[in-house]
């Protein structure tokens, strides 16, 4: 599974607390888009695609959701709701987000600039996809 959960450091004093992620250094990548998921109806998933290149990081900001990660083999459900913890999704990755609090705020970090061309919307393509990709690589072997 091309995903994992990255700490994020904290500084905490009288005044409050402070999170922060600097790309390359404990993102993985350079940031060049960044965008915030917010006031999402009860009872909608949003995702539901895969990126071709792309990779993301995603903080939930304050409240919870819950993601399903996908590689055509595999699936695990990861709950994100503490904005220490940091999401990686990697390329090739189907991703279903649902079951967001009523107060969930997502903050997404993306390595590359939008283009919809990169984007995988249909599952059975992407199911196609991670077939050749895993058939390539025990080729390879």
């Amino acid at each position: 599974m091309n995903y994992k959960i990255i700490q994020i450091q904290k500084i905490c004093d009288q005044r409050g607390k402070l999170i922060f992620c600097e790309g390359i250094k404990n993102v993985p990548f350079e940031i060049k888009r960044v965008f915030c998921i917010f006031d999402t109806k009860k009872n909608v998933s949003r995702g539901e695609h895969a990126h071709r290149i792309s990779e993301q990081a995603i903080i939930c900001l304050n409240g919870s959701c819950h993601f399903l990660l996908d590689n055509g083999l595999k699936k695990e459900e990861i709950i994100l709701d503490n904005p220490q913890m940091m999401l990686f999704i990697g390329k090739n990755m189907w991703r279903k987000m649902y079951n967001f609090s009523d107060n969930c705020i997502l903050m997404v970090l993306a390595s590359d600039f939008y283009d919809e061309k990169e984007y995988i919307r249909n599952y059975d393509e992407f199911l196609m996809g991670s077939q050749l990709s895993k058939h390539e690589t025990e080729h390879k072997r």
